[in-house]
């Protein structure tokens, strides 16, 4: 770990297990490492760990090839590690190779699958997914689940792609023109829904 110069964070679960991992090996992080994070909440949660005012840290926008390009590539000097969960995004190593950047990617914990079948008997309007593995979570938990009229709402074109893998119907989606945020494409969905009174 101390070989790198540079951290790339893209969620506070990577810096806390990277913080997590440093303590068991007795690591100490020295203070000219600097963190790049893929949001500015995800840059102050480095306050958990580290005097913030005193450190060099960068953030972008939420989109990971943004900061890529905008920040990153202008420390390209840097050899930067990556911590990942094992089921992460593949844009990730491709944006960096693309751009030439001198990286270690880390998997450092992994994602699984939450037991939630203490919910099987409660009907939702709506359930909304942020990954890919959300899905999966699902099938494994209620393997014969049927959407009927239940509102599917997923964030981000991979688990857009998963939800219509898993043979469901995709009713709300974002990040989009008139939507960046999953709040805003529900709120939208809520007041078409409303004002049409009848199911989309």
């Amino acid at each position: 770990m101390l070989e790198h110069t540079a951290v790339i964070f893209t969620s506070r679960t990577a810096i806390d297990h990277y913080f997590r991992i440093a303590e068991e090996l007795r690591l100490t992080i020295p203070d000219k490492m600097k963190y790049f994070c893929i949001s500015e909440s995800v840059a102050l949660y480095l306050q958990k760990y580290i005097v913030y005012r005193k450190r060099k840290i960068f953030y972008g926008s939420n989109v990971f090839k943004e900061l890529v390009e905008q920040v990153i590539v202008k420390h390209n000097s840097e050899y930067f590690l990556v911590p990942l969960s094992d089921i992460h995004k593949p844009e990730i190593p491709r944006i960096l190779d693309k751009n030439k950047i001198r990286y270690t990617k880390a998997i450092l914990y992994r994602t699984v699958s939450s037991d939630l079948s203490d919910l099987s008997d409660v009907n939702y309007d709506v359930l909304v997914f942020y990954s890919p593995s959300g899905i999966k979570s699902l099938f494994e938990n209620f393997p014969e689940f049927e959407q009927k009229e239940t509102k599917i709402a997923c964030f981000g074109p991979h688990t857009a792609k998963a939800v219509k893998k898993a043979g469901l119907r995709l009713d709300i989606e974002a990040p989009s023109i008139n939507a960046p945020s999953m709040t805003m494409a529900l709120e939208n969905f809520i007041k078409e829904y409303n004002k049409n009174g009848v199911s989309k």
